[in-house]
C-alpha cells in the first residue's frame, strides 16, 4: 500500500531512478486488489495478463533510456463505459456483458500512448444512471471508509478503487455530477473537465450534450497531470472543441491572491447538512487567509435544474439507447417471435429497471404532442441555468459550493426513491447544464465519511480551478487522509 500512497511525480521518480520496475507497480496493484476488492467489488473485469504483459514491454523500454511522461508505467483503472480494444466494457449491464470492443476510445488511447497500464474496467450505475452504484446489474460498490455506505455514483468503482489504493488513479465520466459526488463521497479528488475538452469518442452515450470524461485521483496535482494528458481536440468527436491546451501543472502556484469567489446561497440552504455547510465555511475561511475574497450570490434557477436535467438526460438516453436492440451487438434474447417481440425481449431482459425508468420518461417527453410541454421548455431552462453562471463569472473569478448536500448515505437506504436519490445532485447538475469545469476536493469529515468541496470555473478555465483547488490542498490535510480497510 506505501507504493499506491505516492503522488505521480514521486513514482515517476522512482522509475527514472529503477527503484522499482513497471511490473512491480502492476504486480501491487494486483496484490492490493486481492486483497480489498471482495470488499469493495471495484473492478468488473481484470486485465492481468495483459497488464503484466504491457509492464514487462515498458520496462524494456525503460532500460533503453530517455525521458519518459509523468504516466509512463502507472496502474490505471478505467470506468467500464470507455470502451477499450480487446477488453470487455459492460457499462454494468447485462445487455453488454459479452461486448468486447474492437476499437479504444480517444481518453483511453492518450492514455496508452502515455505509457498508463490499463489494470481494468471499473464499476458503475448502468449505462452511468444512477447516483450510488447500486443500478450496477453486477454487484454493487461498497465505500472504502465504511462498506455500509454507497461509493456514489455512477464512477462509484473509479473513486472507491483510488481511494483504496488499487490504482494511482482512474478515468470516470460525469454527466450530471457522476465524477464529482463520488470523489466527494471516497474522499479524493474528481474534476469534471469543461464540456468538449476531453474527447466523448469511444464513450458510451448516455446524454450527449452533458457527457464528459474526466480524472479521478488521490490529489490534484494528479488530477492536472492526467487531464494534461487526456485533453485536447479529436476530429473523430463532433462536440470535441479546438482550443488551446494549457501548461495544467504550470497554474499549481499556491496563489490565490486576490481571487473572487461567489458563494451561491442556494447551495447552502434548504436541504445542506449542516456539517457540509460547517465545511464549506472553513473552507472559504481559508481561502481568505490566503488573500482571496468572497460573497454570498445567487444562481436563481438552480431550483430549476433536477427538473430540467432529467427530462434532458432522460430524453438523451432514450434516443441513445435504441441502438440496443439485439441485433447488431450486445446480448439478444432467445426464440423471439419476430422482430419486434426482439427487440421487446431483449430490452426487457438486457437493462434494468433505473434504464428503463429514464427510458421511458425520455421517450414520453419526447412524443408528439408532449415534446414543446417538455424537453422543449427544459431545454429554454437550461439556457437560464447557463445565463446564471455567465453572469456571476462577470464578475466572479469562481464559484464554491459543497459537492453534495450530505456525505454518503447507506446502501439501500434510498435506493427505493428515486427522487430523493435524484436531489443528491442538485449542487453538481446546474454545472453539468451550463458545460463550465468544477473539482470535487476533500474539505471536512462527518461520522467517519468525507466531505467534499466544489471549485467551479469559467469554460475552458480548468487552470484556475486547478489553482484554487491546489491552494487549498496545500493549507489543508485534508486529501492525506486514508481509509483503513
Amino acid at each position: 500500500m506505501a507504493l499506491f500512497e505516492l503522488s505521480l511525480q514521486e513514482v515517476h521518480n522512482k522509475l527514472a531512478g529503477k527503484e522499482v520496475s513497471v511490473q512491480e507497480l502492476a504486480k501491487e496493484s494486483y496484490k492490493v486488489i486481492a486483497e480489498t476488492d471482495d470488499a469493495i467489488k471495484a473492478f468488473i473485469t481484470l486485465n492481468e495478463e495483459g497488464a503484466l504483459n504491457r509492464a514487462a514491454e515498458l520496462d524494456k523500454q525503460l532500460r533503453q533510456g530517455g525521458e519518459r511522461g509523468l504516466l509512463f508505467g502507472l496502474p490505471a483503472g478505467i470506468k467500464d463505459n470507455i470502451v477499450t480494444e480487446g477488453l470487455t466494457t459492460t457499462c454494468a449491464s447485462q445487455f453488454l456483458s459479452n461486448y468486447n470492443p474492437i476499437y479504444s476510445a480517444t481518453a483511453a488511447r492518450k492514455l496508452e500512448q502515455a505509457g498508463a497500464v490499463t489494470i481494468g474496467k471499473l464499476n458503475m450505475d448502468e449505462f452511468a444512471m444512477g447516483g450510488s452504484n447500486e443500478n450496477s446489474s453486477f454487484y454493487p460498490t461498497r465505500n472504502p471508509w465504511n462498506t455500509d455506505y454507497v461509493p456514489g455514483g455512477s464512477s462509484g468503482g473509479s473513486a472507491a478503487s483510488v481511494a483504496a489504493g488499487q490504482v494511482y488513479f482512474a478515468l470516470g465520466s460525469d454527466t450530471g455530477g457522476s465524477i464529482r459526488q463520488p470523489a466527494a463521497y471516497c474522499g479524493i479528488v474528481g474534476l469534471k473537465p469543461t464540456y468538449g475538452l476531453v474527447s466523448r469518442f469511444g464513450l458510451v452515450a448516455f446524454a450527449s450534450s452533458l457527457d464528459q470524461i474526466g480524472p479521478l485521483t488521490k490529489n490534484v496535482e494528479d488530477s492536472a497531470y492526467v487531464l494534461q494528458a487526456i485533453a485536447g481536440y479529436d476530429a473523430s468527436d463532433s462536440t470535441s472543441a479546438n482550443v488551446d491546451i494549457p501548461d495544467y501543472t504550470s497554474a499549481l502556484t499556491g496563489d490565490v491572491k486576490g481571487l473572487r469567489i461567489g458563494v451561491p446561497k442556494e447551495y447552502l440552504g434548504a436541504g445542506i447538512d449542516p456539517r457540509v455547510k460547517e465545511a464549506v465555511l472553513e473552507a472559504l475561511a481559508v481561502y481568505e487567509s490566503l488573500g482571496a475574497t468572497w460573497e454570498e450570490i445567487s444562481l436563481p434557477h438552480t431550483e430549476y435544474a433536477i427538473a430540467a436535467y432529467y427530462l434532458l438526460a432522460s430524453s438523451e438516453a432514450s434516443s441513445n439507447l435504441a441502438r440496443f436492440d439485439g441485433v447488431r451487438y450486445g446480448v439478444r434474447a432467445d426464440n423471439p417471435d419476430n422482430l419486434i417481440d426482439l427487440y421487446r425481449k431483449s430490452r426487457s431482459q438486457g437493462f434494468g429497471p433505473e434504464v428503463k425508468r429514464r427510458i421511458m420518461l425520455g421517450t414520453y417527453a419526447l412524443s408528439s404532442g408532449y415534446y414543446d410541454a417538455y424537453y422543449l421548455k427544459a431545454q429554454k431552462v437550461r439556457t437560464l441555468i447557463k445565463g446564471d453562471f455567465d453572469q456571476a463569472f462577470q464578475k466572479y473569478d469562481l464559484i464554491i459550493g459543497p459537492t453534495a448536500p450530505t456525505p454518503a448515505f447507506r446502501i439501500g437506504e434510498q435506493v427505493g426513491d428515486p427522487l430523493t436519490m435524484y436531489l443528491n445532485d442538485i449542487c453538481t447538475i446546474p454545472v453539468s447544464l451550463a458545460g463550465v469545469p468544477a473539482i470535487s476536493v476533500p474539505c471536512g469529515m462527518a461520522d467517519g465519511l468525507p466531505i467534499g468541496l466544489q471549485i467551479i470555473g469559467k469554460a475552458f478555465d480548468e487552470t484556475t480551478v486547478l489553482r484554487a483547488a491546489h491552494a487549498f490542498e496545500a493549507n489543508t490535510a485534508h486529501h492525506k487522509l486514508r481509509p483503513q480497510l
